[in-house]
């Protein structure tokens, strides 16, 4: 189950996100402040590894908005903390050349990882990239996460427009190790507008769905605010 925990300041202050850390870093904590009402599973998941991910969510100056992740895929919390209880930030593309711990690299997902990290002139040669879901997870916590049937998920930023020629070669690349391997492998492209599903941009779709902080929005070109400012 999916649930979020009240804010803890009134919903007309939460205005912003805090540029310091960005959706999918992962944040070594002080302390986690906890309702009494939380799911039974997350303070035992937050003692086995004081770490959360930054989501998609505005939040109060002096807060940022986190999920918390349990042993099951279907546990996750979405809460906010202040910034003053934040230790540490492992941003994904820090964990790009991680290996896994001893025993767990025979992991399909890890399997995948090593093979594009071993592959310098591959599809993500040209990138800031880095894995994120329980693959990131565990190598950021050293907290067993992962399992044979994880999905391998990527956060590749693309501050720039991607053609979509690019984009179709890069998403062939990583299907034919995906089927090689034996597992799924989750792209997610981080843009000016948001996060983008690799596999949307690259079908070369009319409107693509892009996630921000405020809410999910069907938009025609994610880079469109770069362009207008004359960056791209």
């Amino acid at each position: 189950m999916r649930v979020c925990a009240a804010a803890p300041f009134s919903t007309v202050h939460a205005t912003s996100c805090d540029a310091r850390w960005r959706p999918h870093d992962l944040l070594r904590l002080r302390r986690l402040d906890l309702p009494d009402d939380e799911p039974a599973w997350v303070r035992d998941a937050f003692e086995r590894a004081p770490y959360a991910v930054v989501r998609r969510a505005l939040a109060a100056d002096g807060f940022v908005a986190i999920g918390v992740r349990g042993a099951k895929r279907a546990q996750r919390y979405g809460t906010w903390v202040h910034a003053d209880d934040i230790v540490g930030a492992v941003p994904p593309e820090s964990l790009a050349q991680t290996q896994a711990d001893a025993g767990r690299d025979a992991l399909p997902s890890f399997v995948a990882l090593l093979s594009l990290q071993r592959d310098s002139g591959g599809p993500l040669g040209g990138f800031a990239w880095g894995p994120i879901g329980s693959t990131g997870f565990e190598l950021a916590t050293h907290v067993p996460t992962v399992n044979e049937t994880s999905d391998l998920d990527l956060l590749i930023r693309v501050p720039q427009p991607l053609a979509l020629n690019v984009a179709s070669a890069l998403l062939e690349q990583l299907q034919t190790l995906a089927a090689h391997i034996g597992i799924r492998i989750d792209a997610q492209l981080e843009t000016p507008a948001g996060g983008v599903a690799l596999a949307e941009w690259a079908a070369g779709k009319a409107r693509v769905l892009a996630r921000d902080a405020s809410g999910p929005r069907l938009i025609a070109d994610p880079w469109a605010a770069v362009a207008h400012h004359g960056i791209a």
